[in-house]
């Protein structure tokens, strides 16, 4: 046990050895024989068998970026089996094996045929056999072993980044840490100083330092200040083999800047800025700007202003544009030059944020002074109120004094001032107003109950510049004047039924009045002193603008007097009072036992015939004006001895026109009088035909059946020609009928009338034959049997 540990320990120092004096793979490896020989021997020429044959050596070691003229020798395969007659051949295989490393079989060295690079493969691991070179017998079994290729410094260190950006604020302490900068080398750490780097600065002094183990770059003055300068450009290197002569280096460049910190107060450049404003500007307007210098930047710079100081302090003011970091003089009342014409005040501008650690070194603010001037501007007039309310009662006479305006030249100057009416707001010229003075006054009466206010506008203008004019509102209220009398609040139509009973309530009446409350309301009701013992009604003054009308006796007759008119005094409270007498027309009804009106006129009509007994009125009178207007023209015609057919387009509405067939025109066209049937002369005697010769003559008709002459009745006359047209067949009646010839009863033919066309060409009136359409009808009821009549045309 202790020989074996002791081949170990032998082993060992001579890696060593090897590793430190570089000595060559096969001195190595002949050493190691010898050694291995002498062990093996033992005492006194014993020879020692072991157990487990194996490879002479199972590592080797081959440098790297040999460049040499022969392939390199890595070392030799040796088996104990090997008697050195040929016998036995040696067999190279794995990584790289037959292509970087070779061996020759017959002795058992291995080269390396190509260059190899420790940064791309640091070691190949290869198997080894040993085999009877005719039978390829294996002898030994397959063993492994490791081809280290070894470092050499060939690498220089390389940085992470081709350069650097770092910020440290200014007015930093020495020692503070900027960055760290890493650089790498790519040889073997573990072997020798190959990658062993160390920092230093090249450029950046006296500003900056690094360390020299750590790469990390610190500031090396005190003070640094942004304003002085900001940016500085430092040069780092990293050498290997511990920064010793022959060491590989790389560099780096860092752009270090400073950055800002409230280090300084903000400062005016001038002590005092002189500016102007018009009195003309409205508050709000800018006046004037200033600015402060503040060499920090950012929120370092920010600046505030305001005003802290001065007799302009009330009149202006100060904002910040922080945008421009400037002072912002801005107007804050409106200016008058003629009573003051410059402001003083002072001004602090001062920082918005503050860094405690330069407090110490002073007030980080200043302060100047603004002077403003106010500028002289040619005013318009102003008046004295910004509006007027004046009063003027209604129904005063043209010329009555309203009130009075006045406006002054607000300059210094104080020119004139006229006056004038706005007609834009005075359109119908109720007013008018002196030019110089002001004063206004009417110029027709006015009424209240029309128009209560006026609103007209007043301008004022200076005399010597008619451009510089100002408006004033002018309300003018018209008080009111009892001039109008109540009246009844709605049309009443009141009713009573012929058994209404005594003290019955009919109606409840108020009233109206246009005038104001003050001459208005309360209102009086009472009956005229001719009928205050009016035995029919009566009347209750409710006290409360109202007043109740009762019945004053029971039972009326709608026979003997359907209508009463009842007169009913109505006053006001004004001063002086009015009064006026409105009429209640009260009609009398038949109702029903519930009380209900059923129908209120002389001869029974229902309720709801739709026409009122003023519109019957009107018709029947329409119809009796006609009727006269009929006889009249009937008569005037008699008296010119014109014959009563008119074969003329004068006057159609006396022709109506018969036709012989349905298809005829003008030849089978004749004309008959229809003056006829308003002729009261005509029924003395037989009057012949004056549009046709007769070719047959009958007796004379039965004149006895016809009324008198002087009580001559349309109705009666026209049922006596029907009477005589029964007893005559074959003479056409006086009854202007339209005849056509018998189509057969029913006929669909219908009526071929032309007053029913829709022709609007003639100027004459066709409507008054419709007065005569029912008893046409009842004509043409009876003739059905031989003619069509249309009753309507």
């Amino acid at each position: 046990m202790k020989k074996n540990y002791c081949l170990h320990v032998i082993l060992l120092c001579l890696g060593i050895v090897y590793c430190s004096h570089a000595i060559s793979p096969e001195k190595f490896n002949n050493l190691r024989r010898s050694t291995h020989s002498r062990h093996e021997r033992g005492k006194e020429g014993q020879v020692l068998h072991r157990s487990k044959r194996g490879w002479v050596w199972n590592q080797f070691f081959v440098i790297e970026e040999y460049t040499g003229p022969d392939p390199v020798l890595v070392g030799r395969l040796h088996s104990d089996v090997d008697s050195g007659d040929g016998k036995i051949k040696y067999i190279l295989s794995g990584e790289g094996a037959g292509t970087i490393f070779v061996i020759d079989d017959k002795s058992g060295n291995i080269h390396a045929t190509k260059t190899l690079d420790r940064e791309e493969r640091a070691q190949y691991t290869l198997m080894a056999q040993a085999v009877e070179r005719e039978s390829n017998i294996p002898l030994e079994p397959p063993s492994e072993f490791i081809v280290k290729v070894q470092d050499i410094n060939d690498n220089p260190p390389e940085f992470l980044h081709e350069t650097y950006h770092a910020n440290v604020p200014e007015m930093s302490s020495v020692g503070t840490s900027v960055i760290q900068v890493t650089a790498s080398d790519a040889d073997d750490p573990t072997y020798g100083n190959s990658a062993k780097l160390v920092y230093s600065i090249l450029e950046g002094q006296p500003y900056f330092s690094v360390e020299a183990q750590t790469g990390i770059i610190r500031t090396a003055l005190p003070s640094m200040d942004r304003e002085a300068r900001e940016e500085y450009h430092v040069v780092i290197q990293a050498k290997d083999m511990g920064g010793h002569m022959g060491g590989l280096s790389g560099t780096t460049k860092v752009t270090i800047t400073l950055t800002d910190v409230n280090d300084n107060p903000p400062k005016f450049p001038q002590s005092a800025y002189p500016m102007s404003v018009s009195e003309a500007a409205v508050p709000g307007e800018e006046v004037g700007r200033l600015k402060a210098r503040d060499l920090d930047i950012g929120e370092n710079g920010l600046i505030s202003y305001r005003v802290i100081d001065g007799d302009g302090a009330e009149m202006f003011e100060i904002t910040t544009d922080y945008e421009t970091q400037e002072g912002v003089v801005k107007l804050k009342k409106i200016l008058d030059f003629e009573t003051k014409k410059a402001y003083s005040m002072k001004v602090e501008a001062s920082n918005v944020h503050l860094d405690p650690r330069f407090i110490s070194r002073g007030p980080f603010k200043d302060t100047a002074t603004v002077k403003v001037a106010v500028e002289d501007f040619d005013e318009a007039p102003m008046f004295l109120e910004p509006s007027y309310t004046l009063e003027v009662d209604e129904n005063a006479a043209e010329g009555t004094y309203v009130g009075r305006v006045h406006a002054k030249d607000p300059d210094a100057a104080n020119s004139p001032i006229r006056y004038s009416i706005d007609r834009h707001t005075d359109l119908d010229r109720f007013f008018s107003i002196s030019a110089e003075e002001g004063i206004i006054k009417t110029t027709k009466p006015l009424d209240r109950e029309e128009i209560a206010y006026h609103n007209i506008s007043i301008i004022a203008f200076e005399l010597n510049n008619r451009l510089h004019e100002a408006k004033v509102p002018v309300t003018i209220k018209v008080t009111d004047v009892n001039d109008n009398a109540p009246e009844f609040a709605k049309t009443y139509e009141p009713v009573i039924c012929e058994k209404a009973q005594k003290n019955q309530q009919i109606l409840t009446i108020s009233a109206i009045d246009k005038d104001d409350s003050a001459n208005g309301p309360r209102f009086l009701f009472s009956l005229p002193h001719e009928i205050v013992h009016n035995p029919n009604f009566t009347l209750r003054d409710n006290r409360d603008n109202t007043a109740s009308i009762y019945v004053g006796r029971g039972g009326f007759s709608r026979q003997k007097q359907d209508v009463y008119l009842l007169p009913v005094v109505i006053s006001d409270g004004g001063i002086p009072p009015m009064s006026s007498t409105s009429t209640l027309t009260i009609r009398v009804c038949s109702c029903n036992n519930d009380g209900m009106p059923l129908y209120c006129d002389v001869e029974p009509q229902p309720l709801n015939a739709g026409l009122s007994t003023g519109a019957l009125i009107a018709i029947l009178a329409c119809i009796v004006i006609l009727l006269v207007i009929v006889v009249v023209f009937v008569t005037l015609r008699r008296e010119k001895k014109e014959p009563l057919i008119v074969f003329e387009e004068e006057d159609i509405r006396e022709n109506i026109i018969t036709y012989d067939d349905e298809g005829g025109g003008e030849e089978d066209t004749e004309a008959f009088d229809i003056a006829t049937l308003q002729n009261p002369d005509g029924v003395n005697g037989f009057l012949p035909r004056k549009d046709i010769k007769p070719e047959f003559h009958y007796p004379p008709r039965d004149l006895g059946v016809r009324p008198a002459p002087n009580s001559v009745d349309v109705d009666d006359f026209i049922n006596t020609r029907i009477h005589d047209a029964d007893n005559d067949p074959t003479a056409p009646p006086y009854d202007s009928i339209q005849i056509y010839g018998y189509e057969g009863r029913g006929s669909v033919a219908g009526s071929l009338s032309s007053l029913e066309s829709a022709t609007t060409d003639s100027d004459l009136d066709y409507d008054y034959l419709q007065n005569w359409g029912p008893r046409f009808k009842k004509l043409a009821d009876l003739y059905g049997s031989k003619d069509t009549c249309d009753a309507d045309s």
